[in-house]
């Protein structure tokens, strides 16, 4: 089983707002950039989208290791996403669980892939997630800008 290391990020013009993604897939001496936009979206939202797009740019199973520095994203799979499933998707106060669409493109992707999670701080050392935010502000100021090329 190949061995990925995938590195997600979400940013936000403005938070509900213009929103971008990226994700930096490396496998030996390859590396892919993937990135997009949503015209009104979350940061949170952005932060799924990125995971999930990252996965399923895999065409096969693979050994996948997750670098975030969403402490929403990294928590809501480690902790709350088990429960979240077993309660029928309610929340533990009994509300519905926000970007439930993008939790369960989540959990189906991952169940094609062995994942381990690993949270990173964001705007600091590493290169990849910096290139990731780098990445997906550039797409959520795109979006802000009405799709125009930013130089």
């Amino acid at each position: 089983m190949k061995k990925v290391r995938l590195i997600t990020d979400g940013a936000c013009k403005g938070n509900p707002g213009p929103g971008g993604w990226a994700c930096i897939l490396r496998y030996k001496h390859h590396k892919r950039e993937l990135h997009g936009s949503a015209p009104m979206t979350t940061n949170n939202r952005m932060e799924l989208t990125a995971a999930v797009e990252g996965l399923r740019a895999l065409r096969e199973p693979c050994e996948v290791e997750i670098v975030t520095d969403s402490q929403y994203l990294k928590r809501g799979v480690m902790e709350w996403l088990p429960r979240w499933k077993r309660n029928g998707w309610k929340t533990s106060g009994g509300g519905a669980v926000k970007n439930r669409d993008l939790w369960e493109a989540l959990d189906a992707q991952m169940q094609r892939h062995k994942t381990r999670w690993v949270w990173t701080k964001g705007h600091a050392l590493d290169e990849d997630n910096n290139r990731a935010d780098a990445l997906a502000s550039r797409a959520a100021l795109q979006q802000e800008l009405g799709s125009r090329p930013v130089r």
